[in-house]
C-alpha cells in the first residue's frame, strides 16, 4: 500500500528574518515619518570616522584610529536610528483609537494589560486601559483630559470597590499639562515602585477578572495588536 506523501512530506521551513533585514525596514519606516534620517545618519557615521582621522594625525597613527572608529560609527549609526525609529513608530499611531494599548503592551514584562478597554464612551470614544503589575493597578485614559477624566474616576471607584487597599495610579495620555506622550507611557510606568508581591499581583488579577472589559469594541482605526511600534532587532534603550 502506497504511503501519502503528503503525510511524510517535512513541514516547510519558516524564512529566518536577519536581523540587516530587521534594521532596513525600521530605516525605511523612519524615513517615511522623517526624511532626514538618511542625512542626520550619513553625518553621525562621517563625523564619527573624522574624529578618528583627527586622533590618528594627533598620535601619528592614521590607519590605526581610523579603523578604530569605524565600529563606533556603525554603534552611533544604530543608537541614533534606534531612537529615531522609535519616535516615528509611536508618531504613526499617535491620537488614533487604541494607541495607549499599542504603547503600553510594548512593556515585555512585570505588567499585564487585557486586549480590550475597560471602559469606553461609545458617543466620544474616549477610552481606558487597565493594567496589573507589582505596583499595583494603572488606568490609563485615552482622549481629552477634562472629558476622560470623568471616565477614569469612574473606573477607579469601581476598581477600588473590589480592591480598596490595592494603589491605583491614574495616568491621560496626551501632550496637554499634566498628560503623559504616547512615546513616554511605557517608561511613566517602568518608574512606579513595587507595592505587591507576585501572589498579590495573581490575587488582584483574580479579582479584576469578575470586573471583565468594555463590552463595546474598539472603533475602527489601528489595531493595537499590529500597531505597536515594531522595536524587533532594535534596542533603543
Amino acid at each position: 500500500m502506497a504511503r501519502d506523501s503528503a503525510s511524510t512530506s517535512p513541514a516547510p521551513k519558516t524564512k529566518k528574518v536577519r536581523w540587516y533585514h530587521q534594521v532596513w525596514e525600521a530605516f525605511k519606516m523612519t524615513r517615511e515619518v522623517d526624511p532626514s534620517i538618511t542625512w542626520i545618519l550619513l553625518a553621525v557615521f562621517v563625523g564619527i570616522l573624522a574624529l578618528g582621522v583627527v586622533l590618528g594625525v594627533v598620535f601619528d597613527h592614521v590607519v590605526y584610529f581610523l579603523f578604530l572608529a569605524l565600529p563606533f560609527a556603525l554603534l552611533g549609526v544604530m543608537f541614533i536610528l534606534a531612537r529615531r525609529a522609535e519616535k516615528a513608530a509611536y508618531s504613526r499611531i499617535e491620537g488614533q483609537p487604541g494607541a495607549a494599548l499599542a504603547a503600553l503592551r510594548t512593556i515585555r514584562r512585570g505588567w499585564t494589560f487585557p486586549e480590550e478597554p475597560v471602559a469606553i464612551d461609545p458617543r466620544t470614544q474616549d477610552m481606558v486601559f487597565r493594567g496589573i503589575g507589582r505596583p499595583g493597578v494603572v488606568l490609563v485614559g485615552e482622549g481629552p483630559s477634562g472629558r476622560v477624566s470623568r471616565l477614569l474616576e469612574a473606573e477607579r471607584k469601581r476598581t477600588a470597590r473590589v480592591i480598596p487597599t490595592v494603589p491605583i495610579t491614574l495616568l491621560v495620555v496626551g501632550t496637554g499639562e499634566g498628560q503623559v506622550a504616547l512615546r513616554k507611557l511605557p517608561t511613566e510606568l517602568r518608574k512606579l515602585k513595587p507595592k505587591l508581591t507576585k501572589q498579590e499581583v495573581a490575587e488582584v488579577a483574580k479579582r479584576l477578572t469578575a470586573l471583565g472589559t468594555a463590552r463595546p469594541p474598539i472603533p475602527k482605526g489601528v489595531d493595537p495588536m499590529r500597531a505597536r511600534p515594531d522595536r524587533k532587532g532594535m534596542r533603543g534603550r
